[in-house]
């Protein structure tokens, strides 16, 4: 990703909260085969020191990635859309995307089968728990063992990221406003999470302000 400064990330709790939102992640390898890429869902270690995930792959991805072997990238996505410069002041043209993203690295760690078994539970219950009957494997333990055998956990304590919130900071009030106003509106580019986001961090103050109506280069800063 560009090195825009107005747009980089570099709290961790920031990191963090996008993956608790956001734990759809895409995994990247680079092997001796070539490229490979799947994605799957992760859950935060929250008691652990530094960023820290757990997930599974199904077998025989844990083969094509190499898992273990290198250095992995996963690619956490939030809110994003495109955005329309008929917002912007009647002097812009240039549209651009804006978005939340961030990119996880590290080496990732195998975990043992009973390991794995329980982050699956636990990946079972963490989105179980806002069903208003939540499953759990404990209803056919065997039966969730035996399916367990067809995957392969794994943590990855991340040992650096690169992350971008790039949410129209370089606009003046007045734009910035026009263009949350359409996000969250009924046209063809709406997008209520992306104007969600905007808001939340403009009102939490996280980034620090560039200067108002700097010009757009391109659609993917």
């Amino acid at each position: 990703m560009r090195k825009t400064p107005t747009y980089i990330v570099t709290d961790p709790d920031e990191i963090k909260r996008l993956i608790r939102e956001n734990p759809w992640v895409t995994m990247v390898s680079a092997t001796s085969t070539g490229m490979v890429a799947s994605h799957y869902p992760v859950v935060l270690e929250e008691d652990a020191d530094g960023i820290s995930v757990v997930s599974h792959v199904g077998r025989p991805d844990e083969k094509l990635h190499e898992l273990g072997q290198h250095e992995m990238l996963f690619i956490v996505q939030g809110p994003h859309g495109y955005i329309s410069p008929g917002w912007y002041a009647t002097k812009d043209f240039v549209p651009t995307w804006n978005h939340v993203t961030a990119h996880l690295y590290g080496t990732p760690e195998l975990l043992s089968d009973e390991e794995n078994f329980e982050v699956l539970g636990g990946l079972v219950d963490h989105f179980e728990q806002r069903m208003p009957h939540p499953v759990a494997l404990d209803i056919d333990e065997d039966a969730a063992r035996r399916i367990a055998k067809g995957t392969v956990g794994l943590r990855l304590r991340v040992t650096r990221f690169d992350a971008r919130l790039k949410l129209s900071q370089n606009k003046s009030p007045e734009v910035f406003d026009r263009i949350v106003d359409a996000l969250g509106g009924t046209g063809p580019y709406n997008s209520p999470p992306l104007a969600a986001e905007m808001l939340r961090v403009r009102d939490a103050a996280a980034l620090v302000p560039a200067e108002p109506d700097e010009p757009e280069t391109d659609a993917g800063s």
